[in-house]
């Protein structure tokens, strides 16, 4: 028995560069940053003062008033972006079977902004003042949980949280599910919203975070010899996912194929990747291998790529050990991270939309603020300005905190 095919149908995006698909793809194209001091706190007396922040989300459009006051940010973005996603993709849930719709959307840290404000309290006022939604507004299950509420879905429904990779494997469990017949479309990615006192704060005493304030847009620079570290950003990606005949018989307007999914773990270090790239290369290599496809099938990678030392170093490594050094020399590779900071646990969300763009329209964003060449990083980063390219199947790389590596595979249509 064949494996079931499975293909994205919708996609919604709550990014730095715009909160809908067409803009936020139009303005990586351009080169455009969404990097900037931050503004939804006093950032002065921390170390990194910057930050890709969600500046034009319309919440009235998705949530109600009286509803969005229960609900921490990163559930915001998540719902928005799902509802766009399912806008996009045509479908009406009261004309499908609730039992074989499922959602897992995840986020590396979850409800941070609330578990701030109710800290505050609580030192200020005492556990008297505690918001009862408190609880429900910080667990990281809780999106999944309201968009299934939202359409009535009953299949498969929980979250992942593995830091950084959580919104790739998000998407990679749900194209699992599918695959195994247990659901035939599933809502899936990652939504985050972590820029606080605690979120900056804590990746600032990690020494982690690009500390180039006077240079904000210029502060985000994958394998630049000059790169410092990462810097935070919030947002939201959600596709939907859908069994391919379905699909077809319905006449839905098809993106690409999500066609294979690796994942694996450094087991080395709790922060930083193995220094050869040996756990990364592996879920590549197995992204690649459950498409059906050989490392000379492989056109593009939108790559984790945070700008931090250690990541650039030891991706390129992955990427030369995966694909082999040739092939490796001959792929496009871009970090969506250079425009709008790291997400975290929505970045694999986000920059799957990015490769199912590439796929659709034949065109690969810049890597922007790639100046200063590293010989540790000597492979094609896309560098300032937008390529076009004929781009057969693609990879995402994410790869976490706690060694959680994951990567999958798109491939345009046939």
């Amino acid at each position: 028995m064949s494996r079931r095919r499975v293909v994205v149908t919708g996609m919604g995006i709550v990014s730095p560069l715009g909160c809908a698909v067409d803009l936020f793809w139009t303005r990586l194209l351009n080169g455009e940053s969404g990097i900037r001091r931050i503004q939804q706190m006093n950032p002065d007396e921390y170390d990194s003062k910057i930050a890709g922040e969600v500046t034009d989300f319309d919440v009235d459009a998705f949530i109600s008033k009286r509803e969005r006051r229960r609900m921490d940010p990163f559930t915001l973005f998540g719902i928005g972006a799902a509802k766009m996603a399912v806008t996009d993709s045509g479908l009406a849930f009261d004309q499908e079977d609730p039992d074989r719709v499922g959602v897992v959307i995840g986020s590396g840290i979850g409800g941070l902004q609330v578990l701030t404000q109710q800290a505050r309290i609580l030192m200020e006022r005492g556990p008297s003042r505690f918001s009862p939604f408190m609880i429900p507004q910080m667990i990281v299950d809780i999106v999944a949980g309201y968009v299934s509420i939202e359409y009535g879905l009953r299949g498969p429904n929980f979250c992942i949280t593995s830091a950084c990779a959580t919104g790739t494997h998000c998407l990679g469990e749900s194209l699992r599910i599918i695959q195994s017949g247990d659901a035939d479309v599933m809502i899936a990615g990652g939504t985050e919203s972590s820029i606080c006192e605690l979120g900056i704060g804590g990746f600032s005493a990690m020494r982690a975070l690009s500390t180039r304030n006077d240079d904000p847009q210029g502060a985000s620079r994958p394998f630049d010899a000059d790169r410092d570290g990462f810097v935070i950003a919030e947002g939201a990606g959600v596709l939907v996912l859908e069994e391919y005949e379905r699909a077809k018989k319905r006449g839905a307007r098809m993106y690409c194929e999500l066609a294979g999914y690796g994942r694996t773990c450094d087991a080395h270090h709790i922060t930083a990747p193995r220094e050869d790239g040996s756990g990364g290369a592996k879920a590549m290599s197995l992204a690649v291998k459950d498409a059906g496809l050989n490392a000379t099938d492989i056109d593009y990678l939108n790559a984790h790529g945070t700008s931090t030392p250690l990541n650039d170093k030891g991706e390129t490594l992955a990427t030369k050990a995966a694909l082999g050094e040739e092939q490796a020399r001959k792929i496009a590779i871009n970090s969506t991270k250079s425009m709008i900071g790291h997400t975290l646990g929505a970045a694999g969300a986000l920059e799957s939309v990015v490769c199912a763009l590439t796929l659709r329209d034949g065109i690969v964003h810049p890597t922007i603020n790639y100046t200063t060449p590293d010989p540790d990083c000597d492979l094609d980063y896309v560098p300032h300005e937008a390529r076009e390219l004929h781009v057969r199947a693609c990879l995402n790389n994410s790869l976490g905190f706690g060694g959680h590596n994951a990567t999958l595979c798109f491939k345009k249509l046939d």
